[in-house]
């Protein structure tokens, strides 16, 4: 099959052309830098001649969004949020005027998407929309109202012979050079790797290789569309979460930060706050309907392959 994916430069592209070129499709990479084969350049707003990549493809995967991990000023906001949007936008556009337009649209979307909980877990269907919880700051309102408008644009996209997954996917984890779980583990080598304001608000994740079995998945299930959550079924604590990584990785304590110290951090890190501090409990509920088995569903196990298999690339 041929997958076209848009803003697939980053991590989870990478991890994604990876696994799909190995199983022998053909991936092509729409890129405002293009850099090597299989990459097209297009800016991610205006129609163009990358459109006639989508013409004839069998499943379009768009990934195109500014980085979350900056910090929240308007101007970062702004481009966070028109990234996004106009992406999805010239994306539907080009589906729409395709002589043959692809079977599947699969839109990049955001587990954020959900409220700061800690009660229950959160799944497509009871799952609470955030953005208007109490005792939170009123600016992580901005970050769901992104994820809102991302959907949005896929969900009006005048693209009736097309089926649209909108993927509200968790944290990525693989042992890539620069990923979360890479950010993290060194944050854990640094003596970094305690409960952060208490470690009680829940990590929600997914392995590369679900996260890759899951994309499958959803291509081969002609009845799926709409919100599907990509994250693993355990979501734990903060502090669980970081204490298995430790164990993982032979690291035999973690200092404790507290909410101001979390801040100084994240302004050093040029970060935010949100992306340690939000509870994201949420689980897989329609891909468990739909049978899908997980492999790695428990984080401690995630852990320990993720650790083995960084140390077998810097080994090799």
């Amino acid at each position: 099959m041929k997958f076209v994916m848009p803003g697939g430069t980053g991590q989870v592209g990478t991890v994604l052309k990876r696994a799909l070129s190995a199983a022998g499709h053909d991936v092509v990479v729409l890129s405002r830098h293009p850099s090597g084969p299989g990459e097209v350049h297009w800016d991610g707003v205006s129609p163009g001649p990358w459109a006639a990549e989508i013409d004839g493809c069998d499943v379009v995967v768009n990934l195109a969004g500014r980085s979350v991990n900056c910090r929240y000023t308007p101007a970062n906001l702004r481009q966070m949020t028109d990234s996004r949007i106009h992406s999805a936008r010239v994306v539907g556009e080009a589906i729409a005027a395709a002589d043959r337009p692809p079977r599947l649209w699969l839109q990049m979307s955001t587990a954020t998407v959900y409220a700061h909980r800690f009660d229950a877990a959160n799944d497509e269907v009871t799952g609470v929309i955030g953005g208007t919880e109490p005792d939170v700051p009123g600016y992580w309102g901005y970050s769901v109202g992104i994820a809102k408008a991302w959907e949005r644009e896929q969900e009006v996209a005048g693209t009736p012979h097309t089926r649209k997954v909108a993927l509200r996917a968790a944290m990525v984890m693989s042992p890539d050079r620069g990923g979360v779980f890479d950010v993290l583990l060194r944050l854990a080598r640094l003596g970094l790797g305690g409960p952060v304001a208490g470690g009680a608000q829940y990590v929600s994740w997914i392995h590369d290789r679900d996260f890759v079995r899951a994309v499958e998945f959803l291509v081969a299930r002609d009845d799926i569309e709409g919100p599907v959550n990509l994250a693993a079924p355990g979501p734990v604590p903060q502090c669980a979460f970081m204490r298995a990584l430790r164990a993982a990785s032979g690291i035999p304590a973690g200092l404790p930060a507290t909410r101001w110290m979390a801040e100084i951090g994240a302004f050093v890190l040029r970060s935010d706050t949100e992306l340690l501090l939000k509870s994201r409990r949420v689980v897989p509920g329609r891909l468990l309907e739909a049978g899908f088995a997980f492999d790695r569903p428990e984080w401690p196990q995630a852990a320990d392959d993720l650790v083995r298999r960084l140390r077998g690339r810097a080994a090799g």
